[in-house]
Formats: structure tokens, C-alpha cells, sequence
């Protein structure tokens, strides 16, 4: 198979190779604005060697029929699609197994697409997938993705699913042992600025190596998606299939590692945004963000590749305590804020620490929008947002909201966030864990130093123990073990875990 991303073959190209690859043999079903995709394979020429059949149950009560009724009627969704490739192939099997199995490698398209409507008052998009055997009387494999579509004409985006289905199909076929390039090369003849794919999922025997979290990282980190989510079973979700509707908390971190003092601030401010009188508290999802620019560790470079076996560390954690994981390329608060806000028009709350509550108001982050400070507050704040301060300790000084000093032109612009409930304390806070600093901690764990657990909850100290997580030193060499962790580390570092200035999440 291909192991080199070929950017120089087109759509056509790719349709005809696979027409004409006597191997490959299947079917295409098309729901709404997805129909360019077979179109694409007809237009190519020598179809009849690859397509047994293709259809479009375009009427609802047709789709029922054939697919089974939904119980909830949203035809565009995972669900809708999973009953298509389940029926498709079951069927594609059953008629043409015993005829041709030993010799072809058989394979059931699907899609199910809302593209701009007349009045171009929806939002555009679609699920798409294709499940498909990659030895003849092999087990079938799965991959589906969910696009966004951005272009401002209908045609436009018909023209682009059928782009994204034919490089979707080539990919299964000619990149499956390079998850990198297939993931690449879905965007061959495409841009950003067109799709956005917001969701990939890899499933079967062929891809028993895929690591479907780190698809997730690279769809953020090759721009084909701004934020990417899963769940704590690491499973990828949609963004909008998981938030749609829904109160959100989220609390921002580097969570290397997480600590007590994370869920200490985790928990407190769920606590209290549960308490806020128009939340619903059977209606709230809880998400820990991860950013790109926390995964690049003190690296001042910011074109280094991100470690992703440090990724997956910290992500294994926060899935080990049941949390849902994001992944976002928001380096600034209003951004995330402003992506949530079009997912849903619930109320939402944020976490943070003090020092970033500091980091906020600091104009200098804000340069580059014509309305400077103005202007992300506008979007901040304007929402149903409401940020909940964790407080740090200085010197001694317990710093809060209260202590908090903008600049002076400022200050109003503060006091009025405050009164409008806007920016509020943490209270109740487990004022212990404001002497712990997570790099202390990281360091401790590091030397192999005795005590750090207690500064971390138990099942994340097994887990670093027992996975040498985040360079904690497993005993392997004999030699060693002679030598005791309180012998290796001056006592001066164990204290210093307790003498932290600010907290850093």
C-alpha cells in the first residue's frame, strides 16, 4: 500500500483508481446534499467495476422504511448514519458474498448531509463514513467522520462533500496503515476555510494501532477543526452532539499531572455554578480543556511538534477520573467562549485560577483585534458566561477578587462585571491546597521524592506509579533500589512543594 501522501492526484484520479481496481466492489447511500459523491465515481468512467448500486432515501418516511425510525427524528446524526452502513453492508454481504467474497474486497458508502437551505438560515453539515473490508472475507472495518460546511453557496458545498467522499474512500483504501496521511489527505483539493471536520473515528482490525485520541489531537493541530472532543471511555464524540443544549463548565489546564488542587477547583466551582438560579442542574456537562499551547511543555519554540505520548498521559488521567476532555486551539478565553456560545445559548461557567483572572484583564493579549480589550470583552462577556475565581497565594496573601487591582482606566470596567454577576469567588475552597504549585509537584514525582502522593489523588499516584507516568523513575535497575528516594532529594524540595507563590493550572 501507499505510504507517501500523494498531493499531486486529484478527485477524478482517485475515482478512477479505485474504478478501475478489480478488487474493490460496493455500494453508495446519499441522504440530502451528499449525492456528488457517487457522482463523482460515475463521471470518472469504468463505475461498473466499482458501484453494485447507489440510492438516496431523501423523504423521511422513506428512510424510516428502509433504515428504522429514529427516536430522535434528526436524520442528520451518528445514528442515522450507523443504521445506514449497518443496513447497506448487511446487505451488500448477503447478495454478493458467496458470488464474489473470495475475490473482492467489498465495501457500503454512506452520508447523510444538510447543506445551506434557500433562506441560508441553518447550519450546514453532515456525517459521512465508510465501512469496508480491506481483504477479501475480511472483517469490515469502520471510519466515520462529521464535516462542517462553510461555504456561502449550496452548490459550493455539494461540490466539496463529494470532494471529501472520494479522498475519504482513497484513504481507506491506499493510506489505512498511515493514520497521519489518511488523515492528511482527506483534505486533498479542499481548505479550512471551506470544511471544517470536527470528529473522526477509526474502527475494525485494520486499525487496531489507531489511537482515535490522538486523531483527535491532530484534527486541531493540522487546523482541520478548532476544538475536538471525547469522552471519559476516550471514545471521540462531536462537539455539538455532546454540548448542544446544555449548561457547560469548563476548567482550563495543562494537568501535568492533575492534582488536588484541580478538583478541588473543579468541584467547587461546579458546586457553585450549580447554585446559580437559572441553571438546570439535570442539563450540565462538565469539560477539562486542553489547549495547544499547554501541550508544547516550556518550549519556546512554537513550531515543536507536540509530545504525544505526554499527551496521552495526562489525557489517560483525566479519562480515569471521568472526565470529558477537550481539545482547542483558544490560546484566549473569549475564543473558547465564543465557540461554546454557538453550540449552545445555555448558561456557562469557567473555571480558573486567580493569575489568569490577571491574565484577562492584561491588554497587551488583545493587540491584534482592532477593539483591543473592548472588543473581547464584548464577546466574553455578552454572553450567559459567568467566570469563577479560584483563589492563589502570594507571600502569604490570600489573593481573590476581592484584592484584585486592574489598571486604573480599567477599574470600572471591572467593578461593573462584578455587579452584573459576571466574575465571582470560589468559595469553600480547601485553603491547603493554595501551598501546593503543580510543577513542585512534577518535579517531586520526577526524582521519585517521597510524599508527593498526597498531593495528588490516589488513583492518579497508582496510575504514575504503575505507567512510570511523567518521568516517575520505576525501579528497574537492581543497583537502585539501594538508594531511597528522601536520600536522593534534599529536604529543601519536599518543602518547597509547600511555598509555591502562584498555583499554576
Amino acid at each position: 500500500m501507499n505510504t507517501i501522501h500523494n498531493t499531486n492526484i486529484g478527485t477524478k484520479q482517485k475515482a478512477l483508481a479505485i474504478n478501475l481496481d478489480p478488487k474493490i466492489y460496493g455500494s453508495f447511500a446519499e441522504i440530502g446534499a451528499g449525492q456528488d459523491v457517487a457522482a463523482n465515481f460515475f463521471k470518472a468512467g469504468a463505475s461498473s467495476g466499482t458501484i453494485a448500486k447507489t440510492m438516496s432515501a431523501y423523504d423521511m418516511v422513506v428512510s424510516d422504511a428502509i433504515y428504522g425510525a429514529l427516536k430522535v427524528r434528526r436524520y442528520v446524526s451518528e445514528p442515522r448514519l450507523m443504521a445506514m452502513l449497518d443496513h447497506e453492508y448487511s446487505l451488500l454481504i448477503e447478495r454478493l458474498a458467496v458470488q464474489r467474497g473470495d475475490t473482492t474486497t467489498f465495501f457500503a458508502f454512506s452520508d447523510t448531509v444538510s447543506a445551506l437551505n434557500y433562506h441560508k438560515t441553518n447550519e450546514a453539515h453532515g456525517w459521512m463514513g465508510l465501512r469496508f473490508q480491506l481483504e477479501p472475507n475480511g472483517e469490515f472495518n469502520d471510519v466515520v467522520l462529521h464535516v462542517k460546511l462553510l461555504d456561502n453557496d449550496n452548490n459550493l458545498q455539494q461540490q466539496a462533500v463529494g470532494v471529501l467522499g472520494v479522498n475519504l474512500m482513497y484513504a481507506c483504501f491506499y493510506y489505512s496503515e498511515q493514520p497521519t496521511v489518511f488523515l492528511l489527505s482527506l483534505m486533498d483539493e479542499l481548505s479550512n476555510d471551506r470544511i471544517q471536520i470536527d470528529m473522526i473515528r477509526f474502527e475494525g482490525p485494520g486499525f487496531s494501532k489507531v489511537d482515535n485520541r490522538l486523531m483527535s489531537l491532530h484534527l486541531v493541530k493540522y487546523g482541520f477543526s478548532d476544538a475536538a472532543v471525547f469522552g471519559p471511555d476516550g471514545e471521540n464524540l462531536q462537539p455539538s452532539e455532546v454540548l448542544y443544549k446544555k449548561h457547560i463548565v469548563v476548567i482550563r489546564g495543562r494537568f501535568r499531572p492533575i492534582i488536588n488542587v484541580h478538583l478541588d477547583m473543579l468541584n467547587t466551582g461546579v458546586k457553585q455554578f450549580m447554585q446559580e438560579p437559572d441553571v438546570d442542574k439535570e442539563n450540565v456537562v462538565v469539560i477539562s480543556e486542553l489547549t495547544l499551547q499547554s501541550l508544547k511543555e516550556r518550549n519556546a519554540d512554537e513550531t515543536a511538534e507536540i509530545d504525544e505520548k505526554d499527551f496521552l498521559d495526562r489525557v489517560d488521567i483525566l479519562c480515569s477520573l471521568g472526565q470529558t476532555v477537550l481539545i482547542s486551539n483558544f490560546h484566549e478565553y473569549y475564543k473558547l467562549v465564543a465557540y461554546l456560545s454557538k453550540i449552545t445559548s445555555l448558561k456557562m461557567g469557567v473555571v480558573l485560577g486567580y493569575p489568569n483572572l490577571e491574565y484577562i484583564f492584561a491588554e497587551e493579549h488583545y493587540k491584534d483585534l482592532p477593539g483591543g480589550i473592548l472588543e473581547s470583552f464584548a464577546t466574553l462577556f455578552s454572553r450567559k458566561v459567568k467566570l469563577f475565581i479560584y483563589p492563589t497565594l502570594r507571600d502569604g496573601v490570600i489573593w481573590n477578587c476581592l484584592r484584585f487591582h486592574p489598571p486604573s482606566h480599567l477599574i470600572d470596567l471591572y467593578r461593573y462585571l462584578i455587579a452584573n454577576n459576571k466574575i465571582e469567588d470560589i468559595s469553600h475552597y480547601n485553603e491547603n491546597n493554595l501551598h501546593v504549585q503543580t510543577d513542585k509537584v512534577l518535579e517531586l514525582i520526577k526524582q521519585g521524592a517521597d510524599g508527593w502522593e498526597e498531593y495528588v489523588p490516589p488513583e492518579v499516584a497508582a496510575m504514575i506509579k504503575d505507567r512510570c507516568l511523567f518521568g516517575f523513575p520505576c525501579e528497574n535497575n537492581p543497583a537502585e533500589k539501594d538508594i531511597t528516594a528522601t536520600e536522593a532529594i534534599p529536604e529543601t524540595v519536599l518543602e518547597s512543594v509547600k511555598n509555591s507563590k502562584t498555583p499554576k493550572i
